[in-house]
């Protein structure tokens, strides 16, 4: 048996961190729903751009251009069109599952990572256009992106976290989704709205790289990992968890994000191996799945206590990490950067349009 399948039958779901349009035509986006165990997927402004740039898209951005849309309404009608079939391919999961998986996700613009009105009106938006049951709109997790989870959660709006880098972090996206399910049973609505929580795990190592001994290269991703786990598992047995699932409500899943190994003298599959635990959710790129599907191996489930999590993290305090003012640092240049990789994507859109007119 394949390590994905493996891991998947452990309860841990494995998702594809990508989308192109040449992946739906060609069958491989299905293909690895049927032999590579995958059950969702996400996507991100630099997928799209990677996707654009290759062309295979100018005969619709041509087409599109005619009618005289903004770059930006040119884009989300491309992506919109491709995430419509990617969740019709996952459908069948997401109705086996009763909806606990089987999600595609669309990301709002990140311009709105700090504007909360904006954010709760681009979410609703998206989700009323993309109109799929299995379709969650990313949100980013910061101060602003919280109340905009509220508040569309209580909406009926399924939402993917994202930009979230600590066990602090997390605990307050959960909050935030937990408020908005209970928005909805006082108002004695359907509490069952599909949310993941999305904990970036790879930019940990990056950012120390260079500051630690050579003993504690590529162990901080999963150190984090590791008290971030502990913290979902020891939510998820809480009374307030308990009652909103008595209630017909669902627990938030955590998902990982960031997988791909970033040092080439670590393992390929690092962030797979490392974070296996159940309940949870990894979101890999095509070339991590592959390597996971090829030569992957699983050991023993991350322990749902952080054994040893403390330990590690303080090994990194002991040598100058500050591990609080790293997340909250991450967290702000994750947002510059998604910043900047969605006016690529714009640029990309304004110069296919001229360079196919």
């Amino acid at each position: 048996m394949k390590a994905t399948q493996t891991l998947h039958e452990h309860g841990q779901s494995l998702w594809l961190d990508n989308i192109t349009r040449a992946m739906l035509d060609s069958g491989q986006i299905q293909h690895y729903i049927d032999k590579y165990s995958i059950t969702g997927l996400t996507s991100n402004p630099s997928i799209f751009d990677k996707a654009i740039e290759s062309g295979y898209y100018d005969a619709a951005i041509r087409e599109k251009s005619a009618t005289g849309c903004s770059d930006e309404e040119l884009f989300y009608d491309l992506a919109i069109e491709d995430l419509r079939r990617a969740a019709d391919e996952f459908l069948p999961v997401h109705e086996r599952t009763d909806g606990v998986d089987g999600w595609v996700s669309l990301e709002v613009s990140p311009l709105l990572a700090f504007d909360t009105a904006g954010t709760i009106a681009a979410a609703k938006a998206l989700h009323a256009r993309a109109a799929r049951p299995n379709l969650l709109i990313k949100i980013p997790g910061t101060a602003e992106g919280r109340p905009a989870i509220t508040e569309c959660v209580a909406s009926g709006v399924p939402v993917n976290v994202t930009l979230l880098f600590s066990p602090e972090q997390y605990e307050a996206a959960a909050d935030a989704y937990l408020a908005g399910v209970e928005r909805r049973l006082e108002r004695q609505l359907d509490p069952a709205v599909g949310s993941v929580a999305s904990v970036f795990m790879s930019r940990w190592d990056v950012a120390v790289a260079t500051r630690v001994p050579e003993e504690l290269k590529d162990e901080l991703g999963l150190a984090v990992g590791l008290a971030t786990y502990r913290t979902y598992r020891r939510l998820m047995d809480s009374d307030r968890v308990q009652r909103v699932q008595n209630s017909g409500g669902r627990i938030q899943r955590l998902l990982w994000a960031s997988t791909r190994t970033k040092d080439p003298a670590a393992s390929d599959t690092l962030y797979v191996h490392g974070l296996a635990a159940p309940f949870t959710i990894n979101t890999m790129p095509d070339a991590t799945l592959e390597a996971f599907y090829d030569h992957g191996e699983i050991g023993e489930p991350m322990p749902a206590d952080g054994d040893g999590c403390d330990e590690m993290l303080a090994r990194f305090r002991d040598a100058g990490v500050d591990a609080d003012a790293l997340a909250a640092k991450l967290q702000s240049d994750g947002a510059k950067t998604f910043v900047a990789a969605w006016n690529d994507l714009v640029e990309r859109i304004s110069t296919q349009r001229a360079a196919v007119a």
